[in-house]
């Protein structure tokens, strides 16, 4: 994608959940780990789940998740280069993607990208609904035939997010006892509430981890570009609609 000189590309984040410290960390850590020609720009969901963790909570963040993009489209008289689903669950990815002239990726589509690159991975969440939600969700996107297994702790994402530090050692137990088990060359810790874990934890695990959150901050630049148009009409003000 071209850009005049001297203009920043423009990265929307979304937050599928109604919580809106998590939006700012994880805009944080995609901003830390973006190229420095990028600007980052977060949306909150304004409804649905506090933290999603279960199979409705998770449908309503698919329809909250354009909501999003919508609201963010009606405000702004350019859209942005790239968008970001800060979910590990992806929801709503591909209805976004038929809708936006701009590369979309979610933490899930974008740690397998990644993971990909190294051979055979496990993923490691929080909250025990997760692995069968994962189950079902992974056939759809690229890459999932390499992972092995799913892993959860009884943590879940919020409470993660809410005490990091309390979280380590869970998180570290699990990450050595897939080390110890799992024939895999990465480890994704999933979930927007996970941002920065992998960090926290990697000096301790020979097994190397792979942070979703960063990694959608570099793979939604290479992610396939939209198949749809632009705005369609139902989503836009009556103001901006074309007579």
């Amino acid at each position: 994608m071209s850009h005049p000189p001297g203009r920043q590309r423009r990265l929307l984040v979304i937050n599928p959940n109604t919580t809106g410290s998590i939006t700012e960390r994880v805009q944080q850590a995609i901003h830390a780990e973006s190229p420095p020609d990028v600007w980052t720009e977060a949306v909150t969901a304004r409804f649905g789940a506090p933290y999603i963790g279960d199979p409705c909570g998770y449908a309503v963040a698919a329809h909250a998740t354009l909501e999003s993009w919508a609201r963010h489209s009606n405000q702004r008289a350019l859209g942005p280069d790239g968008i970001v689903i800060a979910c590990f669950g992806d929801p709503g990815l591909l209805a976004l993607r038929e809708l936006a002239d701009c590369p979309v990726t979610g933490l899930a589509e974008a740690a397998l990208a990644q993971a990909a690159g190294f051979g055979r991975s496990a993923i490691l969440t929080g909250g025990q609904a997760w692995k069968p939600m994962l189950e079902r969700l992974l056939p759809d996107l690229a890459h999932a035939d390499r992972v092995c297994g799913i892993e959860t702790v009884e943590l879940s994402g919020a409470q993660i997010h809410a005490d990091p530090q309390a979280a380590e050692a869970v998180l570290l137990q699990a990450c050595q006892r897939i080390e110890r088990l799992w024939p895999v060359d990465s480890l994704i810790l999933g979930g927007a509430g996970l941002a920065g874990m992998a960090a926290r934890l990697q000096g301790r695990l020979g097994l190397r981890l792979i942070d979703s959150v960063a990694a959608a901050a570099h793979q939604v630049w290479l992610a396939p570009p939209s198949l749809g148009h632009g705005t369609p009409p139902w989503l836009l003000q009556p103001s901006q609609r074309s007579s």
